[in-house]
């Protein structure tokens, strides 16, 4: 089998893996009641399953280390080992959180863990060590930022599927074929999930899939910048929109005085949805400047690797300008609502 079939033959059993856990987890969640219910800090109006995650981390472990191991250009097995280590480790912790919800310490001390066994690889492969503290804390804020971003259907999915292709076209042109086809296992994943997830939801993702996004998502990106640094800045622009979301809207929240770690309903997907805004606009929204303005920005700080920084910089410079100018506008969206209420 050429390695382009190998490739391929993976991608498919990815997704059709993911659909087949995901059908099954719907049927799991109602057996045992692992029902997410509506609330005050909830987007959603009906109860609605929740774990479904747990169909794209099946695919992606059977996949993902595979495409990593088989395929020309294969990593070391120092780092596919630690990889597939860390990804049960975070999914693990999301799985027994979606059926009984753990403290923060014990799941942040996982967290930082798996992130530091990914870390500690990259070290064995040639990494400096002085390189170690801001790693960890990248796959640690990588695991949260994408749990924070799973509130809304199909939202974080979506991002999962965008943002995956990008990495897998972006190792491919650095001819990369197993990074690459390990990118495109967990877009054919994320599918599968997005096919249950999107407008209305039968399930949600759950702890143990968010969290595991996060994850795959960080180690894909740092495995390009070990490729070559410059690639970083354009998979950094692929992410964009989450990332500027959960950081603006933690330093707002950490600026304002407020219990930062509780939580909330102040992204903006959630200030779209509150101001009125479906969930699938809501969706199609971060869709929209993903496919006009990260994509085509993340292309040209590849094709030009001498502008890749100020691409990246006035992007999250946009990015923050629209976070503040749409959430100003979702804020008396929501006052005039109030009024009219009142009224």
């Amino acid at each position: 089998m050429s390695p382009t079939s190998l490739a391929i033959g993976m991608v498919l059993a990815s997704l059709v893996i993911s659909l087949a856990v995901v059908r099954g987890a719907i049927a799991y969640a109602h057996h045992r009641g692992m029902m997410d219910l509506p609330g005050q800090r909830r987007s959603h109006t009906i109860p609605t399953p929740r774990g479904g995650g747990i169909g794209i981390v099946v695919a992606a472990l059977a996949t993902l280390p595979a495409a990593l191991a088989l395929l020309p250009g294969a990593w070391s097995a120092p780092v596919v080992a630690a990889l597939a280590v860390a990804t049960v480790s975070v999914a693990a912790v999301g799985w027994w959180d979606d059926h009984h919800p753990l403290p923060v310490l014990p799941r942040f001390g996982i967290q930082l863990l798996s992130a530091s066994l990914v870390a500690a690889a990259f070290v064995m492969g040639g990494m400096s060590v002085w390189w170690l503290p801001l790693v960890v804390l990248a796959g640690t804020w990588s695991i949260n930022l994408h749990n924070f971003m799973d509130g809304i259907d199909g939202l974080l999915a979506q991002q999962v599927v965008f943002v995956s292709l990008g990495l897998a076209l972006l190792a491919w042109g650095a001819a990369q074929p197993a990074l690459a086809g390990a990118a495109a296992c967990l877009a054919g994943a994320a599918l599968g999930f997005w096919y249950f997830n999107r407008p209305r939801a039968r399930i949600f993702m759950g702890d143990v899939g968010s969290g595991t996004m996060g994850l795959l998502l960080f180690a894909l990106t740092a495995m390009l910048w070990r490729v070559d640094w410059h690639l970083l800045w354009s998979a950094l622009i692929l992410s964009s929109s989450f990332v500027a979301d959960a950081t603006l809207t933690l330093l707002a929240r950490m600026a304002s005085g407020r219990r930062w770690y509780t939580a909330h309903r102040e992204h903006l997907y959630q200030w779209l949805v509150r101001s009125g805004f479906t969930h699938a606009t809501g969706g199609a929204c971060y869709l929209a400047w993903n496919l006009l303005v990260a994509a085509p920005l993340a292309a040209l700080a590849w094709f030009r690797p001498t502008w890749s920084v100020p691409l990246f910089l006035g992007t999250y410079l946009i990015a923050a300008t629209v976070w503040i100018l749409m959430k100003r506008q979702c804020l008396g969206r929501v006052s005039n609502k109030g009024r009219h209420v009142i009224s």
